[in-house]
């Protein structure tokens, strides 16, 4: 489209708006304000270093025409305003509730963006110090962060009295949150376990006051000590035995968990177990019930303590609790997408490595490379099946990867570091995204430019956004081709992006 085109093409655009909000009328879709620029296909971008002054901004550009000014120029960017927060690596996008939440690393700052208007809206002050992990619900009153220097799990509670809670688990730094905003997950570095938090009814803060002595057994913390409003407990009941009257349930009852994801109604969470790429053994998805885990008092919830399951299976060479899915190709990342779970992670290569194969799991431990090499696995959750696993873009090891679906039934996976996996030392062709496409289930490795650390389907508009090696680029959902990004570069680094107007709350690469 040359310039003279797209110019009357915007300013067509702009007239319906108008129109629009003349007659009366200021929404766009489904009930959705039309905010001050007059946009209805943003891109928000979370920029890092933006002048020697400024450690971080948030820009939006028109994802429609692929412009970061207004049609005439008189607009030279678009920002959201009030943005001042330091080194921004995380937006959680909710565009159904037209909000979206920053985490800024450089400050500690988590700041809720209101779409509608285009600018800050509240500041959310769960943490103790930095965050490696942090999750705000949707209807905006629970947040939960994992602190991993102060080793705590912070819950800010934002109903009744509510208040801000610190409850004590070392090494914790991942937290995973379901949709309706029910329940939550905790993680430790190199740990066989998961912890969830509980909201304590009123005879439960009478009854759990006093210290650990009047805890139940699998409860890790509760505080305040002298009236606990939460309690943190261990998902496998300490208080559970096994068949050899082990006191602690399964063996193992999960393999380096990292994180969970959820299904659409939020009633089930798939625990990636993480296995050999975070020091495990084997690597799989364990699918656990939410409902003796929900954290909100008054919901029926299970009795405590709970337990998973008396009954253990063989899940690779591990003795895992049963409904358990293994995954040879690793299980850092997955998106669940109907009865479909796409699952990705890294397996440690085979060594018979060149360039003119693509990797592969090794078979035996005697066949290893050393070196982790990226894969897809498909999960029918109907039948509990996997398929083989697919060679896609190396990455760091253990690491949540970004996912995302969009549009043309194709699937796309962002990785960092993959310099350093197998298909780099074979001299395979490599980089750091992967569209995958549903319909002829193969996986196309697009160009290294850098880690790929966001990724934002602009449905509807058949491409997608990505923050790749510090700058913005844009990609075709036909073929994976390149789409002119001239309009939509940044000054600074860009890290993050998602798509404002995204019809749901799935048009998300952060759980």
């Amino acid at each position: 489209m040359n310039k003279r085109s797209l110019s009357i093409s915007a300013v067509a655009a702009l007239a319906v708006a108008v129109a629009l909000a003349g007659c009366g009328t200021t929404t766009y879709f489904a009930g959705r304000t039309l905010p001050p620029s007059g946009l209805t296909n943003r891109v928000l971008i979370a920029i890092q270093n933006t002048s020697s002054t400024t450690k971080g901004a948030l820009q939006f550009v028109d994802a429609f025409y692929d412009i970061r000014h207004s049609y005439n120029d008189k607009i030279p960017l678009f920002s959201i305003a009030g943005y001042s927060g330091a080194l921004p690596i995380s937006i959680q996008n909710m565009p159904e509730e037209q909000t979206g939440a920053v985490y800024g690393s450089g400050d500690g700052s988590f700041l809720l963006i209101n779409y509608a208007q285009e600018k800050t809206g509240t500041t959310l002050s769960p943490s103790n110090g930095p965050s490696s992990s942090i999750f705000v619900t949707r209807n905006q009153q629970y947040v939960f962060a994992a602190s991993q220097q102060a080793h705590v799990l912070s819950i800010q509670d934002k109903t009744g009295t509510g208040g801000t809670y610190s409850l004590g688990l070392p090494g914790i730094y991942r937290v995973s949150v379901n949709p309706g905003g029910s329940m939550a997950l905790a993680f430790v570095q190199n740990s066989n376990y998961i912890y969830y938090p509980r909201k304590l009814s009123a005879g439960e803060t009478v009854a759990y006051a006093g210290g650990q002595a009047n805890w139940p057994k699998a409860a890790v913390d509760c505080e305040p000590q002298t009236a606990p409003g939460w309690c943190l407990f261990q998902a496998q009941s300490p208080d559970n035995t096994d068949s050899t009257g082990n006191p602690y349930g399964a063996p193992l009852s999960f393999d380096r968990p990292v994180k969970a994801v959820f299904s659409a109604d939020g009633g089930t969470a798939y625990v990636l177990n993480c296995g050999p790429e975070c020091g495990g053994t084997a690597s799989s998805i364990t699918a656990l019930s939410v409902a003796p885990m929900i954290y909100l008092v008054g919901q029926v919830s299970g009795t405590l303590p709970t337990t998973t399951t008396t009954t253990i299976a063989q899940c690779g060479n591990v003795n895992i609790a049963t409904g358990c899915i293994p995954i040879p190709g690793g299980a850092s990342n997955a998106l669940v997408d109907g009865t479909s779970l796409y699952v990705a992670g890294q397996c440690l290569a085979d060594q018979s490595l060149s360039s003119s194969s693509l990797p592969q799991c090794a078979a035996s431990t005697a066949s290893q490379s050393g070196l982790f090499t990226g894969m897809l696995t498909i999960v029918n959750l109907t039948n509990t099946a996997a398929s083989a696993p697919v060679s896609i873009s190396d990455g760091e090891p253990g690491f949540a990867s970004r996912m995302i679906r969009a549009d043309d039934d194709t699937l796309w996976i962002g990785m960092t570091k993959c310099t350093n996996g197998a298909r780099y030392a074979a001299g395979l062709p490599y980089g750091c995204l992967t569209m995958y496409s549903l319909l002829t289930k193969s996986a196309t490795l697009l160009p290294y430019i850098g880690d790929a650390t966001g990724i934002a389907a602009v449905t509807g508009l058949h491409k997608i956004y990505s923050a790749q090696g510090g700058q913005v680029y844009i990609n075709s959902t036909v073929d994976g081709s390149s789409i002119d990004n001239s309009n939509v570069t940044v000054q600074g680094t860009a890290y993050d992006v998602a798509y404002m107007d995204g019809t749901t709350d799935t048009n998300n690469t952060v759980y």
